[in-house]
């Protein structure tokens, strides 16, 4: 059985990348990352991480949740480092093709890490060989989207990912934006999940375009969490908007003993939840 998560967002500045895995008699399980964004200012990538800190050649799954540079910017790193991946979870109505006329269309100039995501569009079809709630340990993954080309805004287009273990579940939206989530919102099994969600990341680093207020009506997580790098616009400025949404009962933070609603990789640098079983969890922040 498995004895807790360990479950880390990472600083990324304006960008988003966490990695999760079981963990049983400090034995950790299979790795599954959510985005591949780098720190350019630590120098900071997913793939070398993987290789020489976790000491591993493999991530067994990899979701990402928005086809935007900022959420895959450290992406071919892995290639670089000798990381394969075994298996993605992407927005399924989003081939490869149509990936690259998206970002044609709107004359953004395809990346290194921007071709190998379109390669990974085109070659990773085939079902999993073993499912993600099957290799992670008891750790569950839904996923919600909205289709192509019904909506073209790859925003829009985000994959909504709910992780869980026990009782305890994490929303990680991508950068949905007002109709993204308008619509996410008519599915009722979307709502379902958004009930019991006990922290919500921030869509669009917490961007106001990613902040929706009807998502409130149905989620009251106990703390939000922005991935983002430090202010320089003024849509960045939601700390206040997001604290009115969450429930008066903060959560505590180990390292540093304050309670809080709302932390931000900007503030806190990495964060890292300890989650057990029955849904208790722990919070370290790499700042102090």
């Amino acid at each position: 059985m498995t004895d807790k998560m360990e479950l880390i967002i990472w600083d990324v500045e304006h960008g988003a990348c966490a990695m999760l895995w079981p963990e049983t008699a400090g034995r950790a399980g299979a790795l599954a990352m959510i985005d591949s964004g780098h720190n350019a200012t630590e120098r900071w990538y997913p793939g070398p991480y993987i290789r020489n800190v976790l000491g591993r050649d493999r991530l067994d799954y990899f979701i990402n949740t928005n086809a935007d540079q900022d959420h895959v910017s450290g992406l071919e790193s892995l290639w670089q480092a000798g990381v394969t991946i075994n298996t993605l979870t992407r927005n399924q109505s989003l081939s490869g093709p149509d990936l690259r006329r998206i970002k044609e269309a709107a004359g953004h100039r395809l990346t290194d890490d921007l071709e190998r995501l379109v390669q990974l569009h085109t070659n990773y079809t085939a079902t999993a060989s073993v499912p993600f709630d099957d290799g992670m340990g008891g750790i569950r993954k839904r996923q919600f989207y909205n289709r192509y080309p019904a909506l073209t805004d790859t925003n829009d287009l985000s994959l909504a990912a709910f992780i869980s273990f026990g009782a305890f579940k994490i929303l990680f939206p991508g950068d949905l934006g007002t109709e993204g989530w308008r619509l996410l919102l008519q599915n009722t099994e979307f709502r379902a999940e958004l009930a019991t969600t006990t922290i919500l990341v921030a869509a669009h680093h917490g961007r106001q375009d990613g902040y929706y207020l009807p998502v409130f009506e149905h989620c009251g997580p106990r703390a939000v969490v922005l991935s983002d790098k430090a202010i320089v616009h003024d849509t960045q400025a939601t700390v206040l908007l997001y604290r009115a949404r969450v429930q008066p009962r903060s959560v505590y933070v180990s390292n540093t003993g304050a309670n809080r609603h709302v932390l931000t990789t900007r503030r806190d640098g990495h964060i890292r939840f300890e989650v057990f079983p029955n849904g208790d969890f722990n919070i370290y922040t790499e700042c102090g």
